[in-house]
Parts: structure tokens; C-alpha cells; sequence
């Protein structure tokens, strides 16, 4: 162990005598990891609220599509679909988008409902009566209103209406709080200039989900002017999007990534005269190949860990503080109107290791290796040059 451990203290001196060089390098290298776990930790952390919030929505959307859009779905479709085999509660909803200019910010309204799942109350109550509305603990912070102020939204006649809040609420996904506003569906239907005969589309609840896609199938033919959307398909559609955004944030940070790979090769590709040198004089005195292996191993493992753990630190800074401001837009896509939320700090352990094997292991070898062929020269030639 002593032997060990004073190898240890050399590969350290060693690596201090050669600050600038290594301090170069462990910037670049913490870097390129920074940038790489800030855009796994944050499509994680998309995905994970995602879930969250489709976990809680219900096995079948009923849409009505009208040259190729989504159009307003007439309540009589309830009635044709509650003959089908499988089929249970069937709700209308009401609800649209609304961009607020005085925060930029786009809301979702949407017409309560005594079976709204997944929010939780954290004061007031749901709104009961025309004029009232619950809002989300993101749009309450970015109105700075809470309950017994008012909300004023301009409709779809611009006229101005004030709404008393008297809720605010939340939920196990910041996605959905962080932008929805609540009111009741007369309200609704007023604001957004709505027929009474229509929706914005139909829940149809599935009691046995291995069913949804036959369900689903038995709508289509009996309405083919609706469009049946699966909660399965949604969490694919979801997972496919984020995956495909952060590849695509990856490449455009592929500067960064070709930085450290010619990094790699050029400790590959051989040592400095220096270097080269310091290992012909161990080898002179005595050290063996096998110690100076260990030593290149502990300095190539100290400078490797040193820039893995530093760029983990500042990807989680990045991510989870600051936003993810350098390139949170590329995956949010058109939610950046969203009013701002802090990201939950999901971490996947996968990913962390993912990035551990993928960076620190070739730079150790890459270490390694050229130093194991100049070890095994003779260290007269190996100092003579």
C-alpha cells in the first residue's frame, strides 16, 4: 500500500508541475461535459414532467378534424359513441389558448370540472360561479395575483373581463399549473365565442385500456370526420419529440464535442519530448513498467474525474438554477411563451454513468496506452530522443 500510495503522490506532483497544460485541458474537457449532461438532464427533466402530466390524462381524446385541422366537435357525437363495447364516461371539454401581452406569456383556459384529476388545491376553491377563476401557481407568480385580486383577460371580442380569483393550485407536473387558468364552462363558451352545441373536444373513458385501440377503431368508423388520440400514443409522441430535440441541441454544440475528441487524439497519438523523458528516467532508475503504468493511470484518472465531476456541477447549475438558458429554446420548442418555470431535478442515474464510460474511460486509456509503449522502450533511446 505504501508503494500505492506514493506513486499516487507523484502522479499528483507530476500533474501540478504541468498546470497550465492540464488546467487547459481539464476546462475544455469539463466543457464538453457540461454541455452534454445539461442536455440529457434537461430532456430527462422535460420528459419526466411530460409524464407526469399524461399519466393523469385520459386513455381517449376525441378530436373533430376540418381540412386537416382541428375543428370544434359537436356534442351529439357523445351520444353515437356511447353504443360502443368498451366505452365508459364520455366528457365534453372546453378549453383554448390565450397569449397574454403584458407577460408574454401563452395561458391555457380551460372549463372546470368536478372530476379534474392531478391539481391540488393550495388555497381558495375552484371557481363555482360565472366571474370566478382558479389559476396556476405559475400564472399566479407571473400576474403576481393570488385569491381575492382579479385576473383581467381580453376575449374574443376584445372586451376586457375581470375574473375573481378564488383558487390556486397545483399539481405533481409544473407543466400544467405553470399556465392554466380555470373557469367555468359558461365562461368559457362566452370568452372564446363558442357555440353551446360544441366542445373542443370529447374524453372518452375506457374502463379496460387493452380496449383504447379497439375503441378507438369503432369511433373512427362510425365519426371518420374525428380523429381518436390514444394516451399511449401522446407519452410516444412525447418521448420521440425530446429525444429528437436533444439531438439535435447536441449537434449544434458538436464544436464542443469535436474540441474534446481531438483532445483525445492527440494524448493517443503519442507523449511530449517532456514526457517522454520523465518516464526514461523512471525506467533508469528503477521503476517498473507495470508502476508506470499506475502512475499515468492515476493522472490521467485525477484529471478525467476532476473535469467529469466539475462539468456534472455546472450542468445541474445550468439546468436546474439557471434554466437552461443556452439552449432550453431548442427543446421547448414554441412553449418557450410559456410563463418561466424552474425545471424538477430529476436525474438519471443511467445517463450520469452513460456520460462517465463515454468521456472518462477513453481519456484514461487514451493515457495509457502511449505511455505503455514508451515504458517498454529502452530508456537510453527513450531520453536520448
Amino acid at each position: 500500500m505504501e508503494k500505492h500510495k506514493k506513486i499516487l503522490e507523484y502522479a499528483i506532483s507530476s500533474i501540478l508541475r504541468r498546470k497550465y497544460k492540464n488546467l487547459a485541458i481539464i476546462i475544455v474537457f469539463s466543457f464538453m461535459i457540461t454541455i452534454l449532461a445539461s442536455i440529457l438532464f434537461l430532456t430527462h427533466s422535460l420528459k419526466m414532467e411530460s409524464l407526469n402530466l399524461l399519466l393523469g390524462s385520459p386513455q381517449l381524446i376525441v378530436q373533430r378534424v376540418s381540412g386537416g385541422r382541428h375543428d370544434l366537435i359537436p356534442i351529439n357525437y357523445i351520444k353515437r359513441i356511447q353504443g360502443i363495447y368498451g366505452a365508459g364516461k364520455i366528457t365534453p371539454r372546453y378549453w383554448g389558448y390565450y397569449y397574454d401581452s403584458a407577460t408574454d406569456g401563452n395561458y391555457t383556459l380551460m372549463g372546470v370540472d368536478k372530476d379534474m384529476q392531478g391539481l391540488r388545491l393550495l388555497n381558495g376553491e375552484m371557481p363555482s360561479k360565472n366571474g370566478e377563476c382558479a389559476i396556476g401557481k405559475g400564472v399566479s407568480s407571473a400576474r403576481f395575483t393570488g385569491i381575492g385580486e382579479k385576473v383581467y383577460l381580453i376575449d374574443s371580442k376584445e372586451k376586457v373581463l375581470a375574473f375573481n380569483v378564488v383558487g390556486v393550485f397545483t399539481s405533481i407536473s409544473n407543466i400544467l399549473t405553470n399556465d392554466l387558468i380555470l373557469l367555468t364552462k359558461e365562461d368559457i363558451l362566452g370568452f372564446f365565442g363558442m357555440p353551446s352545441d360544441k366542445a373542443t373536444d370529447i374524453v372518452v373513458e375506457v374502463y379496460n385500456e387493452f380496449e383504447t385501440p379497439f375503441v378507438a377503431s369503432k369511433i373512427k368508423e362510425i365519426l371518420p370526420d374525428t380523429r381518436p388520440i390514444m394516451k399511449s400514443e401522446i407519452i410516444r409522441t412525447y418521448d420521440a419529440l425530446f429525444s429528437w430535440r436533444s439531438g439535435i441541441a447536441l449537434i449544434m454544440f458538436l464544436g464542443a464535442l469535436i474540441s474534446f475528441l481531438i483532445l483525445a487524439w492527440d494524448k493517443a497519438t503519442g507523449l511530449s519530448a517532456d514526457e517522454k523523458q520523465d518516464i526514461g528516467i523512471l525506467k533508469a532508475i528503477g521503476w517498473e513498467t507495470s508502476d508506470i503504468l499506475e502512475l499515468k493511470f492515476w493522472e490521467g484518472l485525477a484529471i478525467s474525474l476532476t473535469s467529469f465531476l466539475t462539468g456534472l456541477i455546472l450542468a445541474y447549475v445550468h439546468v436546474f438554477f439557471l434554466g437552461a438558458w443556452l439552449f432550453a429554446p431548442v427543446l421547448k420548442g414554441w412553449s418557450v411563451i410559456f410563463p418561466s418555470f424552474r425545471f424538477f431535478p430529476y436525474i438519471n442515474l443511467y445517463q450520469v454513468f452513460a456520460v462517465l464510460f463515454l468521456t472518462v474511460i477513453p481519456y484514461v486509456a487514451s493515457t495509457i496506452i502511449p505511455s505503455w509503449k514508451t515504458a517498454i522502450t529502452d530508456p537510453d533511446t527513450v531520453m536520448r530522443g
